[in-house]
């Protein structure tokens, strides 16, 4: 018997009729012969509403409450969905994140997997019982409630999958696989039969919000095989996983969008050694993640350079950036938000000259000005402003071969974690 860890994101149960489908899609895998632990999202807007509803009390709810109020989405989920399983006549158990045994460090809101304890998880699947577990959340040594941060629910999915050394680990949400970008955008993007661990993982940090980078990289670590499908029909999905074979003619794989990007720029910093390492060393003790940073030319002893952040984290990079100015004396802080970063993936880039070349005509011809650069063997992204990006994504698409003549399959309303 092969053991699948099957995880539905929010849409997937999102009222009671996709609930009750979802449990006939666990019980037809069960009856295929197969064991089955099962990972869920919170139902639908839940946790939405749950955030809304705490600020409506508290514009800045304490962290640790927030978590303690959060956890309780994917309970009623693992809940409902166990019960709906019983109505059918399995043999069902739900547990929380904790009780599955997921322990975590100390962050609130975006902890992190210390250990997998998956005794009690196994012994269910000894008891020939379907388990469910909540998705997103675990406990601290001390006892305290986390959640994982945003795609937490894949994370999980994966991790207990490495923890419990299933034979697949399958994520349902409403798109039927991975595309080559994403198919609400361009309706004949290519569905991939496979792609790599790296060029996924790329693909995710870049902006595709089918799964999570933190997924990807505990699936390439454990070599978890990944299948991606969608929960609103049973189409063959995307496997995830070490080598593909490399579909001729296509270099680039996919083409990802991130809306989440703002700019900022230190202006006439003192061109002497360590001052990278201050500016830099701050923001990371302060938690500001940074992608792209570039410098420009030195005149007159004094450098500029940019870099880019996620936009919710703009004002906080000011404001650690302003603290500097005690020790770092510069001209000029300035910033950008009307931005985005489009990027090109693929492992057939290695070997293959001019691609970058291509991506900057199209930009051009698209009538777009390219703000900051940055490369690796498989990635090209271009920061540039938001504009027409449709637009921008069809042209770039059509450029690297990847139309197709097909009609994407798009089942429901993007699963949020």
């Amino acid at each position: 018997m092969s053991l699948y860890v099957m995880k539905f994101g929010g849409s997937s149960v999102g009222d009671t009729e996709r609930m009750k489908r979802v449990a006939k899609r666990i019980a037809d895998k069960q009856d295929e012969g197969h064991r089955c632990v099962v990972v869920v999202s919170a139902m639908g807007d839940t946790t939405d509403d749950l955030i809304d509803t705490a600020k409506q009390l508290n514009g800045q709810p304490p962290a640790r409450e927030m978590d303690m109020l959060m956890t309780t989405g994917e309970q009623i989920s693992v809940a409902l969905l166990s019960i709906a399983l019983h109505g059918i006549g399995r043999n069902a158990v739900s547990y929380t994140g904790w009780q599955a045994g997921f322990r975590t460090d100390e962050t609130h809101g975006r902890a992190r997997i210390n250990e997998i304890d998956p005794r009690r998880v196994l012994a269910s699947l000894e008891r020939e019982q379907i388990v469910i577990v909540a998705g997103f959340q675990g406990m601290t040594v001390d006892g305290e409630i986390t959640t994982l941060g945003r795609g937490g629910s894949d994370t999980t999915a994966v991790a207990l999958a490495a923890a419990i050394q299933a034979d697949v680990c399958e994520i349902y949400t409403d798109v039927d696989g991975i595309y080559s970008t994403d198919p609400r955008i361009v309706k004949t993007a290519r569905k991939l039969k496979e792609i790599s661990y790296d060029e996924m993982l790329e693909l995710a940090n870049l902006g595709a919000a089918v799964l999570h980078p933190r997924a990807v990289e505990y699936a390439k670590r454990h070599q978890v095989k990944l299948v991606v499908r969608s929960s609103f029909n049973h189409n063959e999905g995307t496997v995830v996983k070490e080598e593909t074979s490399m579909e001729q003619g296509i270099v680039v794989s996919g083409i990802a969008f991130d809306k989440n990007v703002a700019r900022v720029s230190i202006l006439g910093v003192p061109d002497v050694p360590g001052v990278l390492a201050q500016v830099f060393g701050k923001l990371a003790e302060e938690g500001v993640n940074v992608d792209i940073i570039v410098q420009s030319g030195v005149q007159n002893e004094q450098a500029d350079f940019s870099f880019t952040v996620s936009l919710d984290e703009l004002d906080r990079a000011k404001e650690v950036i302003k603290e500097i100015h005690k020790t770092l004396p510069y001209r000029e802080v300035t910033s950008e938000d009307n931005l985005v970063k489009v990027s090109i993936v693929g492992a057939g880039m290695v070997s293959h000259p001019g691609v970058a070349a291509q991506m900057f005509d199209v930009l051009s011809q698209e009538g777009v000005s390219i703000k900051m650069v940055s490369t690796s063997e498989i990635k090209v992204s271009c920061v540039i402003e938001s504009g027409n990006l449709p637009s921008i994504i069809q042209a770039l698409h059509t450029t690297y071969n990847l139309d197709t003549t097909e009609q994407a399959f798009v089942g429901g309303p993007k699963d949020r974690r």
